[in-house]
């Protein structure tokens, strides 16, 4: 959960371009906590407040909570489609097959007993917006990856999962950074947000990966910091500098739920 709040901030000034190098500041000036963020925060706050286990007020309590946490937080860089939905209570899901499914989704694998349980937490967390079936995907298979980096699965084992139940994953990074561009589809970004995992080292390298790739910089940096905080852990050092730029009300939240789900 901290490690995607981490890859997205380290991420923001790289949204749209990147020097396709890992020798950039990990934090600078620029960076800041965006919509990954603000609604990684919104899915474990409503997992916490809500019987998760009942999927109609798992569901009820996450919709209000992302349209309160995004309404307060307007300017976090939300896609157009989703920006309309937290502006209009009377829309429901969109179809939509974005990655904003994925990059929110990290809760859901800390607070799940069982995989599966891990897995249906993402279908649900994914269709209040994201209800086409990649969009559903790419959460569901972020969340596994957490779910199994957590339970002390080695990353072949991970990848073999993967690749078995959600994505191919017959690449290397070096293989496509070259050409690789911004792309905001589940299945344009999540199996590299996974490759970016599973060709670290630690959990900084990671991040680097994923933003040295050029593309959706917080977002890919989002969903592989979240499967390397559950797989490496975090550095102190980083886990206690991203709340300088986080505001005040986002620590709130993100204290209220943190400590219960990842104890849980």
């Amino acid at each position: 959960m901290l490690g995607a709040i981490i890859g997205d901030v380290c991420g923001s000034p790289y949204e749209f371009e990147s020097d396709k190098t890992k020798t950039f500041p990990f934090f600078q000036g620029g960076c800041r906590a965006t919509d990954d963020s603000i609604m990684t925060i919104a899915v474990g706050c409503a997992l916490v407040s809500s019987d998760y286990h009942n999927k109609d007020d798992f569901q009820k309590k996450l919709i209000s909570l992302m349209r309160q946490l995004g309404n307060a937080h307007s300017d976090a860089g939300y896609g157009f489609r989703f920006y309309q939905w937290l502006q209009n209570e009377r829309l429901g899901p969109y179809n939509s097959y974005g990655n904003g499914s994925a990059m929110r989704v990290s809760p859901t694998a800390w607070i799940a007993k069982t995989l599966k349980e891990a897995e249906t937490l993402a279908e649900w967390s994914a269709e209040v917006t994201h209800n086409h079936k990649e969009g559903i995907k790419g959460a569901q298979a972020i969340s596994a990856c957490i779910f199994l980096a957590r339970n002390g699965k080695t990353k072949s084992e991970i990848k073999d999962y993967i690749q078995e139940n959600y994505y191919d994953l017959d690449f290397t990074l070096d293989e496509i950074r070259p050409s690789y561009k911004f792309d905001v589809t589940c299945q344009g970004s999540v199996p590299q947000g996974i490759m970016c995992f599973l060709e670290s080292t630690d959990f900084e390298d990671a991040v680097r990966n994923a933003i040295s790739l050029g593309g959706d910089g917080d977002t890919i940096g989002a969903m592989a910091g979240a499967i390397a905080e559950a797989y490496y852990g975090i550095p102190e050092n980083l886990a206690e500098e991203v709340f300088d730029y986080l505001d005040t009300d986002l620590i709130d939240y993100f204290n209220e739920y943190a400590d219960e789900i990842y104890n849980s």
